[in-house]
């Protein structure tokens, strides 16, 4: 499934050009257990196949239980897209979501 194009942003990586997205609003989940992470939703800018989610190690700023807020960068979207790659997913075929979670700053695939 594609992710939205409003809120998106644009990186470059490896000369290939992706859209990744966090979602403002807070679910149900992120805000009220005291666990919330922050997700990442990221995909090709042309011709988007499968999307890649991840499950940041970063509290969500609306987790009630979240003390300091650790932004996401463009740096770390970068280094999440080639441990991805690494990890075999191909965001140019249509497939499944590629799911993971980042764990001590290394993507862990848990699909």
């Amino acid at each position: 499934m594609a992710i939205p194009k409003k809120g998106t942003r644009k990186i470059i990586v490896d000369n290939i050009v992706y859209r990744w997205l966090i979602r403002r609003k807070a679910t149900y989940g992120q805000a009220d257990y005291g666990n919330g992470k922050i997700h990442v939703a990221i995909e090709l800018e042309q011709n988007p196949g499968t999307t890649l989610f991840i499950i940041t190690d970063r509290g969500h700023p609306k987790d009630y239980n979240t003390i300091t807020v650790v932004p996401v960068t463009p740096s770390d979207i970068s280094n999440w897209i080639k441990q991805a790659l690494a990890l075999d997913w191909k965001p140019e075929t249509k497939d499944s979501q590629f799911s993971g979670f980042i764990e001590k700053g290394k993507l862990i695939r848990s699909n």
